[in-house]
């Protein structure tokens, strides 16, 4: 490493310029800084509004100069900095600068254009310093490599070589300053405007550190968030900065124990200390503001809740503050016929993304460190540090957990630490069945009272199949071909050809009575004595009608599909039926009909167009039943010419687009759902419905959720507290309107139980609503629709689609 080179020569390449980095529009979407520049960009008049007494508006101005101002080293022109090296690397040991290097040659303009500001970066404090250049280049490096697209890269031999596993930012500020924000945190960082000199800037670098010092956790303290380390390049400042963390308790609110203890902030030079006590902080609930004055180049602050005296009946700080819990369960990136599982427990809020297990074995021996995906999280209330007992159980028969890994303890000891405590949990798969993704619940008992926290997590996928990967001839890839990933086979499948014909019916009812509603009810039936109504399979719906719950059928009368009671027709078979005439229905009308609620459900844009682009594989056959028979691949521009996926994502946009600019007649998601049942894709839409139906049942229910949740799975108050604790406002309260996320959060916990028995989670879903005090299915009639939806799809599959073609 040669630590004499030219700094300020090689920074000068450094510059905001999007348009020479190809892997920019990947970096927005996989890089959480660079994303939340780009929003930050478009969106200028965002202000941030600070609880600090102390000047409260100190932060309410923005840089209206961001765009030509703002940098951080995710935008560094590294195609520049790096093309010269890579010519003389093997083949097998490629690393992102040999991606850089063979991306489209041609993008590479020599004569480009010189941005107009080029901004060095201040490095003098390091000329003497040969250990501080050296981590300074390896910070560099790292934060560099954290801006590509890994996840593209990941099927290359040396992927693994640029794995970034540190969460930091870096961010510079010119004079109108701004606020820096740990990406997945609460930890921020605000530099008032006129910090530093106008003409000049500031880098500030934001790290957590996840196991805090040891020190401050004992009878009298208790550390509350991670060991902050904090950057800075300029130390010629005319303002203080302040760091805000919300941290993982806040203090009772008895008289006792708002005057015995504190939250405080603690600060130091060194990582390992010693640390002094900060006076300038402003503590709200669980949130505290700290004034940074003594500033240096590279600061550490920890957050910690001190007693001042231990008075009886108080044994230790924790019976003065009401402490939070936080777990992460962390696994491989794709799961495998057997796999380890990581329950973390963390001494704070903030659970990363991603973590370095160095303790993994496998056959007794030692593995090398590698990195885990964060597959789920929950926090919980705990009174004091005493003794858990985990158990992770598997919610799906075709996998089990390791016998002697079905519960494990956490001493009270290790609670006491505040560093992070792990557990592992061995998976393996039973018999030779295809591998898929499943539910796995995740209990935590407290060894000596009764409370119990649970909570489910979803696996990934198993890892894709890599059998088709195309190998050319070397000679034959020519740099202007090579993307970022190898191009995988998609499998070819021929959706069946929807026949619009009579419906197929074995199974009639005779009305006993006459059914007639001065007050229309949605999707129940109204009919006369005598009727013939066909009845569309012999599963039976529960559902709410005029006041009471009853069970019924779904039925067809005079070319309209809906419920009707049980106990109002007499069952007979196709060859007992007199007249069918007023009881036949077509499959497009039969389509047409069971898609109404979809043009009255809540859905979020982004999930249903990554699901169905990832669902769907053929965009032709989408393009010809949404309409777009026309299309060929000459409409696809060349980023969305490579992957079926893609095309497919491009057919529903172009939708979604047609729709927006019609919306008195067209209704996006009801034409979507239409088109998947046209092209036999029921597993997608029952997909999409259980999603929808949950989303939209969280913003129904609102504040009346916690009513659902006790009805659905029994949940304590402070089960549901801790719902509710990440979504609380500065008040301490989740506001009326935000109230769906708590609701939200809990009922796809519990639809996940389920695994793929969707007709399950709607009827009892349905059944739960009906039984509340003030049923929200009274008025809104959705759901209902929803469970005639997926009784009808095997009638649907039998009548629209012949069986010789599918053959």
């Amino acid at each position: 490493l040669d630590l004499d080179i030219d700094w300020p020569g090689v920074f000068k390449h450094a510059h905001a310029v999007s348009k020479t980095n190809p892997f920019w529009n990947e970096l927005s979407a996989s890089n959480p800084f660079v994303h939340d520049i780009a929003a930050s960009n478009r969106n200028k008049n965002n202000k941030y509004l600070s609880i600090l007494k102390e000047k409260p508006y100190l932060f309410s101005k923005v840089s209206s100069n961001r765009d030509s101002l703002a940098s951080s080293g995710d935008e560094l022109d590294i195609d520049c900095l790096l093309r010269k090296t890579s010519a003389r690397r093997s083949g097998r040991s490629k690393s992102v600068s040999d991606f850089l290097d063979i991306v489209d040659n041609q993008r590479f303009n020599p004569h480009k254009k010189t941005p107009q500001k080029t901004i060095p970066s201040d490095v003098t404090w390091l000329q003497n310093d040969r250990e501080a250049y050296k981590m300074a280049w390896l910070s560099h490096r790292q934060l560099t490599r954290s801006c590509l697209d890994l996840e593209a890269m990941s099927h290359s031999p040396g992927w693994a070589q640029t794995q970034a596993t540190d969460i930091q930012v870096v961010c510079k500020l010119n004079h109108e300053g701004g606020s820096v924000q740990l990406p997945d945190s609460d930890i921020n960082i605000h530099v008032p405007v006129g910090h530093v000199l106008p003409g000049e800037f500031q880098e500030v670098g934001l790290k957590a550190i996840l196991n805090p010092p040891s020190s401050f956790n004992n009878e009298v303290s208790i550390t509350v968030s991670p060991l902050i380390e904090l950057t800075l390049s300029n130390l010629n400042t005319r303002e203080a900065i302040f760091l805000e963390v919300k941290v993982a308790a806040k203090v009772k609110n008895d008289p006792l124990s708002q005057v015995m203890s504190d939250i405080v902030c603690f600060y130091s030079l060194d990582k390992e200390g010693p640390f002094k006590k900060l006076e300038n902080c402003y503590t709200y609930q669980d949130t505290i503001q700290v004034k940074l004055r003594d500033l240096s180049h590279v600061m550490y602050a920890v957050i910690a809740v001190q007693a001042n005296k231990i008075q009886p009946p108080a044994t230790n700080v924790w019976d003065y503050v009401q402490r939070t819990i936080s777990v992460g369960i962390y696994g491989p990136k794709y799961i495998h016929p057997t796999f380890t599982a990581v329950f973390t427990v963390f001494g704070h809020n903030y659970i990363p993304g991603k973590l370095t297990i160095c303790d993994i074995k496998k056959g007794g021996k030692n593995m090398p460190p590698v990195v885990f995906q964060l597959w789920g999280k929950h926090t919980f209330l705990l009174e004091k540090p005493q003794d858990l007992n985990i158990s992770l159980v598997s919610c799906d028969p075709d996998f089990e957990v390791k016998m002697e890994d079905q519960s494990k303890n956490i001493k009270e000891e290790e609670l006491k630490t505040g560093e992070m405590v792990r557990q592992q949990f061995l998976f393996s798969m039973l018999g030779c069945q295809e591998m898929h993704f499943f539910v796995f619940l995740v209990q935590i008992k407290v060894l000596k009272s009764s409370q119990v926290t649970q909570f489910h997590v979803t696996t990934p996928d198993p890892a894709p199949k890599l059998s088709g990967i195309i190998n050319r001839p070397k000679r034959l890839q020519n740099r202007k071909e090579i993307k970022s990933a190898p191009l995988l086979l998609i499998p070819t499948v021929k959706y069946p050809k929807f026949q619009d014909k009579t419906l197929s019916v074995n199974t009639y009812g005779v009305a006993l009575k006459t059914v007639l509603r001065q007050n229309k009810i949605d999707y129940l039936l109204e009919y006369f004595k005598g009727d013939t109504i066909a009845i569309l399979g012999e599963d039976k719906v529960k559902a709410i009608g005029q006041t009471k719950i009853k069970e019924w059928y779904v039925g067809v009368l005079r070319k309209k599909i809906g419920l009707v009671h049980c106990k109002n027709v007499k069952v007979i078979s196709k060859e007992q039926a007199m007249d069918t005439a007023d009881s036949e229905l077509t499959t497009r009308n039969l389509v047409e009909q069971i898609a109404l609620p979809f043009k009255k459900l809540t859905y979020i844009y982004s999930v249903v167009l990554s699901t169905v682009s990832e669902s769907v594989y053929d965009w032709r056959a989408l393009a010809e039943v949404l309409g777009y028979s026309h299309m060929s691949l000459d409409d696809f521009n060349e980023a969305h010419a490579d992957k079926e996926s893609e095309r497919v994502a491009h057919v529903v946009k172009r939708m979604k687009e047609d729709c927006h600019a019609n919306k008195k007649k067209r209704l996006f998601l009801y034409e979507l759902i239409v088109a998947l049942l046209k092209i036999d894709c029921q597993g997608l839409v029952a997909r999409l419905t259980q999603d929808t139906i949950i989303l939209t049942s969280a913003v129904k229910l609102g504040k009346y959720w916690r009513e659902l949740a006790e009805k659905l799975a029994r949940l304590t108050k402070q089960q549901i507290e801790a719902y509710e604790v990440p979504h609380q406002g500065k008040n301490g309260a989740v506001a009326l309107e935000m109230m769906w996320k708590p609701a939200y959060d809990f009922l796809y916990t519990w639809g996940a139980h389920y695994g793929g028995s969707y007709r399950d989670v709607l009827q009892d879903l349905q059944s739960a609503l009906d039984k509340m005090k003030n049923p929200v299915t009274k008025h809104w009639r959705e759901l209902t629709g929803t469970l005639i939806l997926v009784n009808c799809m095997e009638v649907l599959r039998a009548s629209a689609f012949s069986k010789m073609e599918e053959e």
